[in-house]
């Protein structure tokens, strides 16, 4: 079995170096709030998302926090990457035109809805959700539209049906009512949230993409209203490789659905057959983040979901065909993940090994026992990494940044600061956001690659960089997954010590293929539509 993480890793960088907190010295100030009344409405234990977007079109990442007490305002922070690598944040919320949203804030998706190569912002909300247009001057103009005004969650912008345009897909967590709020107690009798099951589940909502502006709710047409669940994570892909994006929704305490693509515009839940709705035991868990990635190199997507104290995480394995078996027992991520309430959780190679590794952020919802903090559902987050396989807990030797315990919520995830390695970004309920630099890079090569269709990225896009000797690395283009958040759309490939040069295999959105060249030397490429082998 190889050694954890860190002791394979070049004699320059050690277990307390991997990764850094650099929240407070780079300028990355946010503090969350969660807009508590004492009378423990369910939003205010949901937290909040957080996003990695280039809003200005600089080649470097930014961050939006969602702000979750109502009258609050969510916050923008422009980065400021010097030359020499070094990460400066600026608060920018108020000249970008970012105002305060109704209700409790919850996720955040990001996309080029109009196709102008500005990317956009949708935000979902207890309360009314919002469009927010990327102007290109840097500021954001809100888009008048028929939007849910329930409790949404998580979004997804994906091309449902081939068209060119981006469409939306938004989980709706529950029918709760500030109105309706329950009583709800803990074990030793004191007040506490309630369960999710106390409200009624809701049918999640598809947007359709007129292209003019506009949005049509298509939610009953596609099929979408013929399922209800608890929604909050949710992930658009490819799962049976058919070449149509299909959608995954991990929910809270009630199955989960997987939305396969019919191709004519509309969608089946077929979950329960697929074998992705319950877990190996015919529970349905308490899901709340999700990630989709080929953590095994066959060329299909896998799922990993995160659960509430009490359950395990749990790990999909695709059978190749959109069918899935539960092996998280068989690959070590059962015991270690049943003492925590994981939120946000994604796929990525934290070592630069070429292998996917897997970071889940935790916080529960049921009061910690022997807490100290005023917030007493602090836990620590946890870092799993990827033996051929099987996974082990690392994240006692990834350094004290990792010892720190919050209530996590959202995690993005992405470069930013372009050294080849992927930072994370997590947004604390009721505490200050934590920004972990990864430090893989002084060790190891990386290649981080976009792709271009147009002017956007080419969101369902599924590229495998093919170099002698190894394994392809397949990898996903999209920003979705994990919970409420949103991520970097490039794709990152871990080198090792020895890169070499290779080939990148692209199978485009519209089922075009291509061939891109690729040298040992490069770190950061653009590929556009086009301009590749066709295949």
């Amino acid at each position: 079995m190889r050694l954890l993480l860190v002791l394979v890793l070049a004699s320059t960088l050690t277990a307390a170096d991997l990764l850094v907190e650099a929240a407070e010295k780079t300028g990355l100030r946010f503090e969350h709030s969660t807009g508590s009344t004492g009378k423990y409405y369910l939003p205010e234990i949901m937290g909040s998302g957080v996003a990695l977007l280039d809003y200005d079109n600089d080649g470097d990442l930014d961050v939006y926090f969602v702000q979750g007490a109502p009258g609050m305002s969510d916050r923008l922070f422009r980065n400021r990457l010097t030359e020499d690598g070094a990460l400066r944040f600026e608060d920018v919320t108020e000249q970008a035109g970012i105002a305060a949203g109704e209700g409790f804030g919850m996720g955040v998706a990001t996309g080029d809805v109009d196709n102008d190569g500005d990317v956009d912002l949708f935000l979902t909300r207890f309360g009314p959700d919002r469009l927010l247009r990327n102007n290109g001057d840097g500021t954001f103009s809100a888009v008048a539209g028929a939007w849910d005004e329930n409790f949404g969650a998580s979004a997804a912008f994906l091309d449902y049906d081939r068209d060119g345009l981006l469409d939306l897909f938004v989980t709706r967590y529950n029918g709760f009512s500030l109105q309706g709020n329950k009583t709800c107690r803990g074990l030793t009798g004191e007040l506490d949230y309630c369960s999710p099951l106390e409200y009624p589940p809701l049918p999640d909502r598809l947007y359709r993409n007129l292209g003019d502006g506009r949005f049509a709710d298509r939610t009953a047409a596609a099929g979408v209203d013929q399922a209800f669940g608890n929604g909050l994570g949710v992930v658009a892909a490819d799962f049976n490789r058919d070449g149509w994006v299909d959608v995954y929704v991990a929910n809270d305490k009630t199955p989960n659905q997987l939305w396969l693509n019919r191709r004519d515009g509309t969608f089946a839940d077929e979950a329960l057959l697929a074998g992705s709705a319950y877990n190996a035991d015919g529970m349905a868990e308490a899901g709340m983040g999700v990630t989709a990635g080929d953590y095994n190199g066959d060329g299909d997507l896998d799922l990993f979901l995160t659960h509430i104290r009490g359950e395990t995480n749990t790990l999909y394995r695709n059978d190749g065909d959109g069918g899935f078996e539960d092996v998280t027992a068989a690959a070590g991520l059962a015991h270690t993940s049943v003492a925590m309430t994981g939120f946000g959780v994604h796929w990525f190679d934290v070592d630069n090994d070429g292998d996917l590794d897997l970071f889940a952020v935790n916080g529960d919802v049921r009061r910690v026992e022997n807490s100290e903090s005023d917030f007493p559902y602090d836990q620590p987050n946890q870092l799993f990494v990827n033996s051929e396989g099987r996974f082990e807990d690392a994240s006692a030797q990834a350094g004290p940044a990792l010892r720190q315990s919050g209530v996590s919520r959202g995690a993005a995830f992405g470069d930013l600061d372009n050294d080849g390695d992927i930072d994370i970004v997590i947004n604390d309920a009721n505490g200050p956001a934590r920004l972990l630099l990864n430090q893989a890079a002084l060790a190891r090569s990386s290649l981080m690659v976009r792709l271009i269709d147009g002017k956007r990225d080419a969101y369902g896009a599924m590229a495998a960089l093919l170099c002698p000797g190894r394994k392809p690395m397949w990898r996903r283009v999209g920003t979705d997954g994990g919970y409420l958040s949103a991520g970097d759309p490039r794709l990152h490939f871990g080198l090792g010590e020895e890169p070499s040069d290779g080939e990148l295999q692209v199978l485009w959105p519209d089922g075009a293929e291509e061939i891109f060249a690729v040298r040992a030397t490069d770190r950061i490429r653009t590929f556009k539509k086009g301009s590749g082998v066709k295949r």
